[in-house]
């Protein structure tokens, strides 16, 4: 890879660059990140002013390396932990940590130790082979003589056979999307000692045509008993392949920029399902959909009528054997450890609990990251006629591991105020 200058700003940050430090090859692939709501482009006096949106990554350019640090609300050294959590992956083991503020590396080369540690997993236990059919041109035969193309092109010389071929190879779809990932990671990288490690474990894997090939695959890849050892290495690859994140937390959009960026907000949502659905699990709860009949619509407006879905909607057990309750749980990627609530959340939030929660004691939960521990409060709405609803704002400790944050979450939940 080329020697470039490595831009660092931390997400809403602003950048300035030189007018010679973006070729127009970089600008149009900075617009299409524009037009997906990741960054900000706009023309400068001396050159370019780059605004990041509350995305965190690197964007490899043609004259610049433009890396996005998180800047509050998960510290780097935690990210993987919560980034593995959300996507339901096994964190990788790092032989190091890596420090944002401190390091030349990446959010890439954290992802790209992860999809280096389960590859080196599965090179160590052997990689999967499977039956793949060939054709091709031998002097011996071996498996199934084509006898038509061995008529039609050879013309009853027998010196060389047309064959067929069925045998067991690792050159299947299964490896080559890891060989493609290895092989994109060792461009991002500007760690010379996981460059070397990614280069030389490539080499045991066979490589896809493109990357959107591999893409492709992936999306049609299902696991069964004989390649779910290779869940969690798709899971680092695919992340690496799509560039602007992955399906469970990001819905591909197609950034043709060299690179890899994840919305932080959309892996605080990932984040915080995942904890209210583990957290409500030992007292019978779980997360229900909150479109179709138990959705919030709004009609009768101009325009095709609009809807109102949280982030989670937990069924939990009732008073009576069959009753349940609702509880709308919401993900809110802000700084509300250090600032009130915002009025539009406040409004968003009542009205969750007014459509879903029991109308004796109207509630709402909304979750949002901290790291000066963990923090409770509720908010309780009045009006003339009285109480309107009630919100649990809870700040969940970015500091802590996962698993101790839904132990946390559990104690807290409306649920265990009644108990």
């Amino acid at each position: 890879m080329p020697d470039r200058t490595d831009v660092r700003l931390g997400e809403y940050g602003t950048a300035l660059l030189r007018a010679e430090q973006l070729t127009p090859r970089d600008v149009e692939r900075l617009r299409v990140l524009q037009a997906r709501g990741c960054l900000n482009l706009d023309q400068a006096r001396s050159g370019w002013r780059l605004k990041a949106d509350a995305t965190v990554g690197i964007l490899v350019l043609d004259r610049v390396r433009v890396v996005i640090e998180p800047k509050f609300a998960i510290p780097g050294e935690q990210l993987m932990s919560w980034l593995a959590y959300a996507l339901g992956a096994p964190e990788p083991l790092l032989a190091t940590p890596r420090r944002w503020a401190t390091g030349p590396e990446g959010y890439a080369d954290l992802v790209a130790t992860a999809l280096l540690e389960q590859c080196g997993q599965l090179v160590r236990g052997g990689l999967r082979r499977d039956y793949v059919r060939r054709q091709g041109l031998e002097p011996v035969l071996r498996g199934r003589l084509d006898v038509t193309a061995q008529v039609s092109q050879r013309y009853g010389q027998l010196d060389r056979l047309h064959i067929r071929t069925f045998d067991r190879e690792v050159d299947i779809w299964d490896n080559r999307v890891l060989g493609t990932a290895l092989r994109v990671a060792c461009t991002l990288t500007a760690h010379p000692n996981l460059a070397r490690d990614l280069h030389t474990i490539a080499d045991a894997f066979p490589q896809a045509s493109t990357p959107d090939a591999a893409l492709r695959a992936l999306d049609r890849t299902r696991y069964t008993r004989l390649n779910v050892r290779y869940h969690a290495a798709h899971t680092w690859a695919r992340l690496l392949l799509r560039g602007g994140g992955v399906t469970d937390i990001l819905t591909d959009s197609g950034v043709t920029a060299d690179g890899i960026l994840l919305s932080m907000p959309a892996l605080w949502e990932a984040v915080v399902r995942r904890l209210a659905a583990e957290a409500s699990a030992p007292q019978g709860g779980h997360p229900i959909p909150s479109g179709g009949p138990t959705g919030i619509t709004v009609q009768g407006d101009l325009g095709s009528a609009s809807t109102f879905r949280p982030d989670v909607l937990l069924s939990l057990p009732g008073g009576a054997a069959s009753a349940r309750t609702l509880l709308p749980v919401d993900a809110k990627y802000k700084r509300y450890d250090r600032y009130g609530v915002g009025a539009a959340d406040v409004h968003q939030l009542l009205t969750y609990s007014a459509g879903y929660a029991r109308r004796n004691d109207p509630c709402a939960v909304l979750v949002h990251p901290c790291q000066s521990g963990h923090s409770r409060r509720v908010l309780s709405v009045s009006g003339p006629q009285g109480p309107i609803g009630s919100i649990h704002v809870l700040g969940v400790d970015t500091r802590t591991a996962p698993q101790r944050a839904v132990e946390w979450i559990r104690s807290v939940l409306p649920w265990a105020d009644r108990r």
